[in-house]
């Protein structure tokens, strides 16, 4: 039976895709998970939360309640400083990596 490499290879990167658009703004569970499931990162919104749990016990997520308008208070994510800092970490390695990666499997020769 073959490996499925994309769900590996989602798997390696889905964390750091959250922190990244939790970078341009705070958001609640349903957006990242529309976000995720639209960019084909994640299956569905079940596999987000223990995946925020992990982010939260690393430091690198806060939360806080916001009033909705058309429903029930909503739990926002946010990062924080380590967050921040752990994404920026994420893009100084992630292109070089890519490019090497890239570069040995490449396209197949012509």
């Amino acid at each position: 039976m073959a490996a499925d490499v994309g769900a590996q290879m989602r798997k390696g990167v889905v964390e750091y895709c959250v922190l990244g658009l939790l970078s341009r703004q705070p958001m609640y569970g349903w957006e990242l998970s529309d976000a995720l499931t639209g960019a084909g990162l994640i299956a569905s919104i079940g596999t987000l939360y223990p995946l925020l749990g992990r982010l939260r016990d690393n430091g690198w997520v806060t939360t806080f309640d916001q009033p909705s308008e058309t429903g029930p208070v909503r739990k926002y994510y946010r990062l924080t400083d380590a967050g921040t800092a752990q994404l920026a970490q994420f893009r100084v390695q992630w292109t070089p990596f890519a490019r090497v990666v890239t570069g040995i499997v490449g396209e197949e020769p012509s």
